[in-house]
């Protein structure tokens, strides 16, 4: 039978480059305050931040304080450091209020059905949100511009409102229905009760303002990150949760602590990746890359795309079985679902070779979909992340750390080259960032090239793969396992979005996946 190439469109989106430093971002805006900071002489860290609460504000469905992540930092001298503020369950959690249902949920995870998903959206939903206690961390150990100055710029995007474009429109739309079940998010996402819509006048930018949550960046701006963590901010988020039934307390807030350590070494031919440690995915990574290494043999003179990718599928699909058995992730799907565009990722490098690669999350788009009626937070649903059946490594629990698919790395060449690198995308997450980093390293493409070269999934039974790859990769594949094809679409996004940077002879150079329509690389 003749393969059927589905017609697609092509995206090109071309790489930035600068002496003073690069920012790669999923929104132009947020990448251009990085930037802003960088080319005043702050340094990556100094940035990272400023981008990172800027990320919530202009995509807030993706990530913000109500979520939380992993950030991998190379510094000037090469060190490699780890930082963990991903969510965790609440310590008053009752295990109890989640009972099974049957059937399983069309989300992000094929868990057993939980009676009204409650462990997906709603008050229970709500886990531990740890990413102003991560940025605080990040700005004590490294950070070299004040605080207020950093966050400035997106107190002043929230006073100017989120702009509503087509993309914002997709986004709402797409998730109107969980954002109807809370009151608060309605009347911020859901004007009338309908998501909102743009104009055709260039000189009208309709806007969708949050008032509240201006008020508290502005808190923390000015009061500091304790503000959010020990003071009124927190007490005032943790006081609505409880009200509408959740189990978020404010000691969680208190007692919550952003966990720093080496970043997990992973040797890669002539270069060092240093991954996120923990329950991330990080030792997903490393199971893959050496499972990889031993598939293509002795080190090669430039390996073709085609030999990497035959070798790439086996080494995924065993590093995620090993996975779901030690880590307790979730179970494979059947690969006919494609992840909703959720979390976002920076990548940073400054003109001193300081690197910083940092995905944050609220875990599904819009997270729980309840927004604090007194902060304006819109808050993750991270409680999805542990699987509801008792006796597994990821039951739900009081007081434990969510495993998550967020995979930042930074590597580093013997020729001096730095790369930094992450993406969104749930499980798919973990193959973007593997695959990009080996065209890049075993078969010796730019950062450009990268990320405008087709991909394959493998993190489920059914081998997905991009429909522009070469028919003879396609026809090897399916040999192996059953394969389905999909197009490089905006929406749905069967493969994970990319945001990456590198550093080579003293020359910044960031690019994103050509698909993600706000994402954009800024130069100092």
């Amino acid at each position: 039978m003749e393969r059927h190439v589905p017609d697609q469109q092509t995206f090109l989106k071309r790489a930035r480059s600068g002496e003073r430093g690069v920012i790669a971002a999923q929104h132009g805006e947020a990448a251009r305050i990085g930037a802003d900071i960088l080319a005043a002489g702050g340094n990556a860290i100094d940035a990272a931040i400023a981008v990172s609460f800027a990320l919530g504000v202009v995509e807030p469905w993706m990530s913000g304080i109500g979520g939380g992540g992993f950030m991998v930092v190379r510094e000037p001298n090469g060190e490699a450091r780890s930082l963990d503020f991903n969510m965790r369950s609440p310590a008053a959690l009752d295990v109890s209020a989640y009972p099974l249902a049957g059937g399983t949920v069309d989300g992000i995870f094929p868990w057993p059905g939980v009676k009204d998903n409650r462990n997906l959206q709603g008050p229970l939903s709500i886990a531990v949100p740890g990413q102003v206690a991560g940025m605080e961390a990040a700005h004590r150990r490294w950070g070299s511009v004040p605080w207020s100055a950093l966050l400035q710029p997106s107190v002043q995007l929230a006073r100017d409102g989120l702009c509503v474009d087509w993309y914002t429109i997709l986004h709402i739309g797409g998730a109107a229905g969980r954002i109807a079940k809370d009151p608060e998010s309605t009347r911020l996402f859901l004007p009338g009760g309908y998501p909102p819509t743009s104009s055709n006048n260039p000189a009208f930018i309709p806007r969708l303002r949050n008032a509240r949550l201006a008020d508290t960046l502005e808190s923390i701006r000015s009061e500091g990150p304790a503000s959010f963590r020990m003071g009124d901010v927190g007490a005032a988020l943790t006081a609505d949760v409880e009200t509408l039934g959740g189990f978020l307390r404010r000691t969680d807030l208190a007692s919550f602590q952003a966990e720093e350590t080496p970043a997990l070494p992973i040797p890669f031919r002539d270069a060092t990746i240093h991954a996120a440690q923990g329950l991330s995915g990080g030792p997903t990574l490393a199971h893959a890359i050496g499972e990889l290494v031993r598939r293509i043999g002795a080190e090669p003179a430039q390996t073709q795309p085609a030999a990497l990718f035959l070798a790439i599928a086996p080494s995924l699909r065993n590093a995620f079985r090993h996975r779901l058995a030690q880590m307790g992730d979730s179970a494979p799907g059947t690969g006919d679902l494609a992840d909703p565009p959720c979390t976002s990722h920076l990548s940073i490098i400054d003109g001193n070779g300081m690197a910083v690669a940092l995905t944050q999350t609220l875990l599904s788009v819009f997270g729980s979909a309840v927004t604090s009626p007194a902060t304006g937070v819109l808050l993750n649903n991270g409680v999805y992340w542990f699987d509801p059946r008792p006796g597994g490594p990821n039951s739900l629990g009081p007081g434990k750390r969510c495993l998550a698919n967020m995979c930042p790395i930074v590597a580093e060449r013997r020729d001096g080259s730095v790369i930094a690198l992450g993406a969104s995308g749930g499980r798919r997450i973990i193959p973007a960032v593997l695959q990009t980093a080996s065209l890049m390293i075993e078969c010796g493409m730019n950062l450009e090239d990268a990320l405008h070269h087709p991909r394959i999934d493998a993190s489920d039974n059914v081998l997905i793969l991009d429909s522009r790859l070469d028919p003879d990769i396609v026809t090897a594949l399916q040999k192996s396992s059953p394969v389905v094809e999909k197009p490089d679409t905006i929406y749905p996004s069967w493969f994970a979005n990319v945001s990456g940077a590198e550093w080579r002879d003293g020359i910044a150079t960031g690019a994103v996946q050509p698909s993600l329509p706000w994402g954009e690389a800024m130069a100092a």
